[in-house]
């Protein structure tokens, strides 16, 4: 038997076997980085760079459908709130409308017992008197919320304001002004309650021997 042979059998079998294992991971050691071709890293640069720009540009582009999404959603937000506080104006200013023109009715009824009561005695005193009273008290609560009473007798006519039941000729009013007021009308916050009932004046009629005469001419 050899030395060699005498020194390997010698050794004891954990060396042999860590020895082994050595030579086998120095085998399959990893190539080093450092000693990879310089296209390869300046490749892998570029795509690297590549991918983070379109990374980027799609996160921007999302961004900003965020910002028009969010921006579209606050002005619907804000155009709601408009529309819901005019909506509550409105109730606030008009919700009595319905209420106050059936008060008119009795407001009529309390006027054309007024107009009557045109007697002298004591009886008749007492019942002009009452309606007066009651008259002042809806006058009262009708200005507490802005309900304002339309008389434009001897003024312009109004299509908007008032409705013309008749026209009389007159030599002592111009045309188009409101000679009486058969019922007056009503407005609430400026909204139109019930037109006026009035009566416009018109110019008056030529006479028919003017006429003829001016024919002749």
């Amino acid at each position: 038997m050899s030395h060699q042979q005498s020194s390997h059998e010698q050794k004891p079998d954990s060396e042999l076997i860590a020895e082994v294992l050595e030579q086998t991971s120095q085998a399959f050691v990893e190539p080093n980085l450092e000693e990879q071709p310089a296209e390869v890293g300046e490749l892998s640069n570029e795509l690297s760079i590549e991918s983070l720009q379109k990374q980027l540009a799609e996160a921007q582009q999302q961004a900003a459908a965020n910002l028009d999404k969010a921006l579209r959603v606050h002005a619907d937000m804000e155009n709601l709130k408009k529309r819901v506080q005019k909506d509550l104006d409105d109730e606030r200013k008009y919700g009595l409308a319905k209420f106050a023109k059936e008060l008119l009715s009795v407001l009529d009824s309390l006027e054309l017992g007024l107009r009557a009561a045109n007697g002298d005695s004591p009886e008749i005193i007492k019942l002009r008197e009452g309606n007066e009273l009651t008259m002042k008290q809806f006058e009262a609560v009708f200005a507490k919320f802005n309900v304002e009473a339309i008389d434009p007798t001897g003024q312009p006519f109004n299509p908007e304001l008032h409705q013309a039941m008749a026209m009389q000729p007159s030599a002592t009013v111009e045309p188009g002004i409101v000679i009486t007021s058969f019922q007056k009308g009503y407005i609430l916050n400026g909204r139109l309650l019930r037109p006026a009932m009035v009566v416009v004046a018109k110019a008056e009629d030529k006479p028919a021997d003017s006429v003829k005469i001016n024919e002749q001419a």
